[in-house]
């Protein structure tokens, strides 16, 4: 057994004597920050399970908000830092399966797919294998450098936005809850649109990714201003505001698939879209994120 020890070094300018810890096997604090973001989005999901239990709808939903937020945050913070690392990427897999598949289920078969009988349960079981079986394919499949899929796309809808995308019926519902009261014969048609999105988050349907999102520095100020007006917006009319992001986003995939078909062409690879929305597309050289 090898014991590691501090050598003293001089320090040249004042003479005085310091330690190496250069091959100490010393781990700088700031390397857990990453790690730290991501058990707290972990926490922020199954608080959101102890809020739908207590029946305090909005505060499931800014609860699930809150750790899609941090789950964006670690991964870029985790790069910033140089502190990536097998362990933070397999934490950060488990953690956003509980807070973007469990949870969200769960959430949602208390709320409302509960009385949608058969099909609730189905719904919600299909949502949580569906972010499992997404986080293990990204779990397994390493970025491509080059080709179509790394130019910014992911393959299909990524674990958080699917979250948001089937919590949709829920934002619409806190915004007037006595007033759709009247639609609860309708129950069923939330169960088909959470399995649309789970079907959406396991196929290989081109996403936009944050990738895309690139400006000049000189709209920096008007962007952090943009970004300001988002988060005002989001305190002050959450249901509205994240009703609104969730529609933009909804629109956007065709988009998102046009940009796709149109670099495909501009290459020289071959990719059939119909097996690329089905999932079973023989190459899997694709940007797989979360």
């Amino acid at each position: 057994m090898t014991k590691t020890t501090l050598k003293p070094v001089k320090n040249k300018q004042n003479n005085e004597e310091t330690y190496d810890d250069s091959h100490a096997g010393i781990l700088g604090y700031h390397k857990l920050i990453p790690n730290v973001m991501t058990l707290m989005a972990l926490a922020a999901g199954l608080t959101s399970i102890q809020f739908a239990i207590d029946l305090k709808w909005e505060h499931a939903a800014i609860a699930i908000l809150i750790a899609a937020i941090l789950d964006v945050l670690d991964g870029a913070t985790a790069r910033l830092l140089k502190a990536t690392s097998a362990f933070g990427a397999q934490l950060d897999s488990f953690s956003d399966f509980l807070a973007f598949g469990v949870a969200p289920a769960i959430i949602l078969y208390l709320w409302i797919l509960e009385e949608s009988g058969k099909v609730g349960w189905i719904a919600m079981l299909v949502f949580a294998v569906a972010s499992a079986m997404r986080l293990a394919r990204y779990n397994i499949t390493p970025t491509p450098k080059t080709g179509v899929w790394s130019k910014g796309f992911f393959a299909g809808v990524p674990a958080p936005a699917g979250a948001g995308m089937a919590f949709l019926p829920l934002y619409i519902w806190l915004m007037a809850p006595d007033y759709f009261e009247s639609f609860a014969a309708a129950n069923i048609l939330v169960g088909v649109w959470v399995m649309l999105w789970a079907g959406m988050m396991i196929s290989r349907v081109p996403t936009w990714s944050s990738k895309q999102i690139k400006f000049k520095p000189k709209m920096a100020m008007p962007m952090l201003a943009f970004i300001a007006v988002i988060i005002a917006a989001l305190i002050q009319a959450p249901w509205p505001t994240l009703t609104i992001m969730a529609l933009a986003y909804m629109l956007s995939i065709p988009f998102s698939i046009r940009h796709f078909k149109k670099i495909v062409k501009e290459s020289d690879e071959e990719i059939d879209m119909t097996d690329l929305a089905l999932g079973i597309s023989e190459s899997d050289d694709f940007n797989s994120e979360k």
